[in-house]
């Protein structure tokens, strides 16, 4: 599952039965992430067991996402790059 998470571009939801838990792409980079750190805070996030995403009983979901923000308070609106 590590290898199928790219740090920096995925988004991860973690679902078991009622739980879920989502965490934006920027997270594990700000945080300094790698995908297995990644997968277990989205199952933590969820209210799970860490090592969840390790024993398979944990769904998970990719996705993607824009980030923007201000060059200056009050200013142009511009994208930003997560790496």
């Amino acid at each position: 599952l590590p290898g199928k998470v790219e740090v920096g571009r995925d988004g991860l939801i973690a679902r078991y039965r009622s739980r879920a838990g989502l965490l934006l792409p920027q997270v594990p980079v700000d945080k300094g992430w790698d995908a297995e750190d990644f997968l277990s805070q989205t199952c933590a996030k969820a209210g799970l067991s860490p090592d969840g995403w390790a024993r398979g009983d944990v769904e998970f979901e990719k996705f993607s996402a824009q980030v923007f923000g201000e060059k200056e308070p009050g200013g142009e609106v511009v994208e930003k790059g997560l790496g």
